[in-house]
């Protein structure tokens, strides 16, 4: 099992890499594709109690969402949200499947949980940066490099806190939502995730603080997106969000802490880096 995950892991960094600083559409329509399948994981798990989530206007809708995200449109991005919300609330009333107030909400979540918050892995790797802040890296556009920061500090948690937790966790984390994670993990994973991205960061040539304010971030909400999904499947009765990463699971339990951390380094450097520079 072990061996099969680090085989899955190493093939997908190597594509990871590849697609990342290849860019352009290719890397649109690969986390767009990601987005698709993890929605259809999402629809899939929820399905098992029986809710009937509004699985086409959700496919529709993340394409939409990576339209607007490609094209910088953060007005349309909002259009899209409250369309959304505006039909699905709509169709408990019009449908004659019985669509209750819980499956709308629900679609809605998974809309906003699922396809807006994979748009910002485009908006981070195409963030336009050259201008603001320093361009330390030659082969690394700005936008890039600092979406590695957050995919390296996501992995350095996730497998520090494996490798830790295994080996010495005796205390669970929360019991109730995730019965493997302990406390011993966590601190790991936290640990680990620091030391990572602050020798990264002054890899970039970011000043000690913010490489460390970086560090101490991703570190901190890297574990709450896993337990987020953790929580969302214990809800929805499975294991495994999916099947498509041999070891890993589905693309859900993947991107799971990739979801919130993205963001969380989109918005440090749009707010704190920028207005720094």
């Amino acid at each position: 099992m072990l061996s099969k995950r680090i085989l899955t892991a190493i093939i997908g960094v190597a594509v990871a890499a590849f697609v990342i600083q290849y860019g352009q559409w290719l890397f649109t329509m690969t986390v767009a594709g990601l987005s698709l399948t993890a929605w259809y994981e999402y629809c899939a798990m929820l399905q098992v109690k029986k809710f009937s989530i509004l699985r086409n206007l959700g496919f529709c809708a993340i394409l939409l969402l990576f339209g607007c995200a490609w094209l910088g449109n953060s007005q349309e991005t909002v259009l899209v949200i409250v369309a959304v919300t505006v039909f699905a609330l709509l169709h408990t009333v019009i449908s004659a499947k019985g669509i209750s107030i819980v499956d709308a909400g629900l679609t809605i979540f998974g809309l906003i949980y699922i396809g807006l918050l994979f748009t910002y892995l485009v908006l981070l790797r195409f963030s336009d940066l050259s201008l603001q802040l320093p361009n330390t890296l030659n082969f690394l556009s700005p936008g890039t490099a600092f979406l590695w920061v957050a995919l390296i500090g996501t992995w350095s948690s996730d497998t520090f806190a494996y490798f830790i937790g295994t080996q010495f966790g005796k205390h669970k984390l929360c019991p109730t939502i995730s019965p493997q994670k302990t406390v011993e993990g966590a601190i790991g994973g936290i640990a680990g995730c620091i030391l990572i991205i602050t020798f990264l960061g002054i890899w970039m040539q970011l000043s000690t603080i913010h490489s460390l304010f970086l560090g101490v971030l991703i570190a901190i909400i890297a574990p709450v997106g896993d337990l987020v999904e953790s929580a969302l499947k214990r809800f929805a009765g499975v294991k495994d969000s999916g099947r498509v990463l041999p070891g890993h699971g589905g693309i859900l339990d993947r991107f799971d802490s990739i979801l919130f951390t993205v963001p969380a380094v989109y918005y440090y450097v749009q707010i704190i880096l920028l207005y720094q520079y």
